[in-house]
């Protein structure tokens, strides 16, 4: 499919003054003259333009924009880079075209193994991103990064349901969802009960900053990634579409931002949720955004392929258990030092199959030496059975 009939140009004068031989722009093809080709590329950025599923957001159309002109002035990172710039997605004639247009596009770029980073737009439109995994027939984990739980009912705006009609989806191909940085005093505590009946995860802001380095799994267990700014402190970010004084470091952002790129099995990202006009007058948050962008691809060109755990790149751990499971195996990376623990599915439920080795850490470990089920053991084997 000819997909500049969804896009538009990006403006010359994004690029026209940066001279640089080492910035960004100059390693990537840029939608400036004409469309680059998708098909050749490791990853392609989509701007979005898209507003109208938020309250009195106006200023975000120019978001993607603002965040290009910090973006292509960073310098190339490590790797044989291959990325393309699309330009501006053009939106529908509400917001459900915008939502199936974001679809379509990520669709057809996911099935040529291109990587879509989506930029600018508010939270919402991450339900477009999610619909193009509908018809690939696999069971996918979705991660969240945001403040809020977006789960009203009802006649609200789209970005206060977005995550409820995810959840919600019909054909349901939601293997695991999880949700990162949610402030509690933002939320319904109903809606943190409604994830753990489903057995997905959910963790506050507190825990994540505590435990920052048993986040990695989790990210590293997702297919798509969804990052809303306003999860970000508005110190560090105030041009967030909701900003709020307490939440994430820059510096936090980006190291999950580097987790995400890392991981081979994730096939979409989208930065969501900046609108300039509430930023300050240097761009402090488009800076922000475009370092985590920054971050992002220099984890994917640092990518491994690390799913053949026969070979001999691992080591096999079998622990015996005081209660049903009798064992459970877990494998470590010689190479990385990752590691990931067996759940078997039931016999007849191949769907399961790449679900069933999942991420974990070493205190997963730990705990299963001491006679203990880690959580995420249970909460997987609960949405196998």
């Amino acid at each position: 499919m000819d997909l500049k009939l969804f896009f538009d140009a990006i403006p010359e004068e994004l690029g026209d003054e940066i001279s640089t031989a080492s910035s960004f722009y100059k390693h990537i093809k840029a939608n400036v003259h004409q469309m680059p080709d998708y098909k050749e590329a490791d990853i392609a950025i989509i701007g979005l333009t898209e507003h109208r599923g938020a309250k009195e957001q106006d200023g975000v159309e120019t978001a993607a924009n603002a965040i290009r002109r910090h973006l292509y002035r960073l310098k190339k990172g490590t790797g044989a880079w291959q990325i393309a710039d699309l330009g501006n997605m053009r939106n529908g004639v509400d917001v459900q075209d915008s939502h199936d247009r974001l679809r379509e596009v990520c669709q057809i770029l996911i099935e040529h193994n291109t990587l879509p980073l989506i930029i600018g737009g508010t939270h919402d439109l991450t339900y477009g991103q999610y619909q193009a995994y509908e018809h690939m027939e696999k069971l996918i984990s979705v991660l969240n990064v945001d403040a809020f739980l977006d789960m009203e009912e009802g006649d609200v705006l789209w970005e206060d349901k977005h995550l409820n009609k995810l959840l919600l989806h019909e054909p349901n191909y939601l293997f695991n969802y999880s949700h990162l940085a949610y402030q509690s005093y933002l939320i319904d505590r109903k809606a943190i009960d409604v994830i753990e009946k489903l057995y997905f995860e959910a963790y506050r802001i507190g825990h994540l900053r505590q435990h920052i380095r048993d986040m990695e799994p989790i990210i590293r267990d997702a297919d798509m990634l969804s990052f809303d700014i306003t999860s970000i402190k508005s110190a560090d970010a105030p041009g967030g579409t909701r900003p709020q004084p307490f939440g994430l470091t820059g510096e936090e952002a980006c190291q999950i931002c580097w987790y995400a790129g890392l991981n081979e099995k994730l096939s979409s990202a989208g930065f969501y949720g900046y609108n300039p006009a509430h930023d300050d007058s240097v761009g402090k948050t488009a800076q922000v955004i475009s370092t985590m962008v920054w971050y992002f691809v220099e984890g994917y060109y640092h990518r491994r392929e690390e799913q053949d755990f026969m070979a001999n790149d691992y080591l096999r751990f079998v622990v015996s258990m005081p209660t049903d499971p009798e064992t459970i195996t877990f494998f470590k990376s010689r190479i990385t030092e990752k590691w990931w623990m067996e759940v078997p599915y039931p016999v007849g439920k191949k769907k399961y199959a790449r679900n069933c080795i999942v991420p974990c850490s070493y205190s997963d470990y730990e705990k299963a030496t001491r006679g203990d089920l880690p959580e995420r053991w249970i909460n997987t084997h609960a949405k196998l059975i």
